[in-house]
């Protein structure tokens, strides 16, 4: 693709894993174009190459990371040079700037944050600590799913990725849902654990390394919780769990299955829903973080006894979790093959 055909794209946040990932994944793709990297005006990264951060991105990523400051400028230049703008950057900073973009800038917004994936303005004060301003746009928001809003991501100005512990809950469980196979009066238990990057950049004792053991955490109170239950049409239990490792989630989910469900039943649901999907895999065999681990796909497998499923998935949380997501969901926007960027045996053709 020639470049000055390329969609140029910002990423705001772009010092964090996420942001760095992503911008990756955008540097690598043949039909989009990096126009700048950005982070808060009070980031010790600011004026550094993103390269000098990951070395691993040496070559591949090496803009310097532009703060925004509080005169406007920076955003302002986004305005001008960006077709597309990512946000990864905190909750209220999201819901604050994303829609200036559409309306003052007609720029379409993939916003990785929490901030526009609920149409409930209370789920904000309850779940994100924060009183939620734009509450017109949360109606217009779509869902970033990708495998499940395929329709309305390509309409969309603004996608709210979905998040990671839900796009491995809810790609396990929705098949089912749609399908009637899980009984309408129980409650799906989610038990998911993921690696110490899902909590971000910024160090903590309770996130450190060295400190981490397999525990529970956000006990009833989990933000993901409502999520996934929003999203999915029916009330789930969801205990998140922190391990010790750096990346990857893996959830294990205890459905009551309705009346009359078979493994046949089972099985048709996830092969009708995901047929032609290259980024979901049902294997023969219990996934892993290490089958997921860089990668773009969710893993799953499943086995019944009675009435009782449990299924299992595995995603990487910071690719198919958020920055790929986020990739997947561009190129469906633009019309490009949904998994260009992603796999290596994608062809830089419009879909």
């Amino acid at each position: 693709m020639n470049r000055s055909n390329r969609s140029k794209v910002a990423v705001i946040g772009a010092s964090g894993y996420a942001g760095a990932e992503l911008s990756a994944l955008v540097a690598g793709h043949p039909g989009l174009e990096l126009s700048g990297l950005y982070v808060s005006g009070a980031s010790k990264d600011a004026g550094r190459k993103l390269s000098s951060l990951y070395p691993k991105h040496t070559g591949i990523v090496d803009l310097p990371l532009t703060p925004l400051g509080d005169d406007g400028a920076a955003l302002e230049e986004i305005k001008r040079n960006a077709d597309i703008v990512c946000l990864c950057t905190a909750h209220d900073v999201s819901m604050r700037i994303a829609p200036d973009f559409i309306t003052d800038a007609s720029k379409k917004v993939f916003d990785l944050s929490g901030a526009y994936r609920v149409n409930d303005p209370a789920f904000y004060e309850k779940y994100y600590g924060f009183t939620h301003t734009r509450t017109d746009w949360l109606a217009s928001a779509v869902y970033g799913l990708a495998e499940w809003n395929r329709e309305a991501i390509r309409k969309a100005s603004l996608v709210a990725v979905a998040g990671c512990y839900p796009t491995a809950s809810l790609t396990a469980l929705k098949p089912l849902f749609n399908a009637g196979l899980i009984r309408r009066d129980s409650m799906p238990v989610i038990n998911a654990v993921s690696g110490v990057s899902g909590a971000g950049r910024k160090a903590a004792v309770s996130n450190s390394f060295c400190e981490v053991s397999l525990n529970p955490y956000g006990v009833f109170t989990h933000r993901h919780r409502p999520e996934i239950s929003h999203h999915l049409g029916q009330k789930v239990l969801f205990q998140p769990h922190l391990g010790n490792f750096k990346r990857g989630i893996l959830a294990t989910i205890y459905v009551q299955l309705a009346d009359g469900a078979t493994d046949s039943a089972v099985e048709q649901a996830y092969r009708k829903s995901y047929e032609g999907c290259r980024l979901v895999r049902i294997l023969d065999q219990w996934p892993s973080i290490a089958g997921v681990e860089n990668t773009p796909y969710v893993d799953l497998h499943w086995q019944r006894e009675d009435d009782m499923l449990i299924v299992c998935s595995a995603i990487d949380n910071l690719v198919k979790g958020a920055a790929g997501q986020a990739l997947q969901c561009i190129n469906i926007s633009l019309g490009f093959e949904e998994t260009l960027g992603l796999l290596p045996a994608a062809e830089g053709v419009k879909a």
